[in-house]
């Protein structure tokens, strides 16, 4: 395990080395950043956003949260869309879960968590509505890897769901919506759901007049 004063050296190392690549790399990364994706995915440090889709500095706008969850309360979550939405102009949001999450199988226990039980609470929502279907899978591990991808298809749609979506649809704005899950295991993506382009595609009840 690095102690903190080798993630310095580390640090250093790194910035010499990209600078070797690119002497200007740094001076047009502080001009701006002009991202067309926000990443919406799970707070597990074995889910590099950047690294896993191969892009650098300034072209991924990252959010990460336990589950990657997308919760109408959390200020946070609809801060970074906001800000992603309106000022950086994105032009997809990614949801991004994992097989095998550690928030999604706390969801399934019944244990009490602390305040990771109000957190996780949305999951269970999730395998409330679905419990059925997931109860007939005999397996464990596949069982929550059928909930993290129930989980995922949720958090997209309440993706959809917000003002800051609908509006930006609304204003012609192009804006698109996916679902994406990761496995650790092989290290590649794969879509979950069909990409959500405009209003046309979120239920009536959830459309903002």
């Amino acid at each position: 395990m690095p102690d903190l004063e080798s993630l310095f050296t580390n640090n250093v190392q790194w910035a010499e080395q990209t600078k070797e690549k690119d002497p200007e790399f740094f001076n047009k990364l502080a001009a701006q950043q002009t991202p067309e994706f926000l990443w919406i995915g799970c707070a597990d440090s074995r889910v590099p956003a950047n690294e896993i889709v191969g892009l650098l500095p300034g072209e991924l706008f990252v959010h990460r949260n336990v589950a990657n969850l997308v919760i109408q309360t959390d200020l946070n979550c609809l801060s970074v869309m906001q800000f992603a939405v309106e000022y950086l102009k994105v032009k997809h949001i990614i949801v991004t879960g994992h097989y095998g999450c550690g928030g999604v199988k706390a969801a399934m226990e019944h244990k009490q968590l602390g305040m990771l039980d109000y957190w996780v609470r949305n999951i269970r929502d999730v395998y409330f509505h679905q419990q059925e279907a997931l109860d007939a899978i005999e397996d464990d591990a596949q069982r929550i890897d059928r909930l993290c991808e129930l989980n995922v298809i949720q958090q997209v749609a309440n993706v959809s769901h917000t003002n800051i979506v609908q509006n930006a649809w609304k204003q012609g704005q192009e804006l698109t919506i996916h679902g994406w899950i990761y496995s650790i295991k092989d290290g590649l993506l794969r879509k979950l759901v069909k990409p959500i382009k405009s209003i046309d595609q979120v239920d009536e009840r959830y459309r903002m007049a």
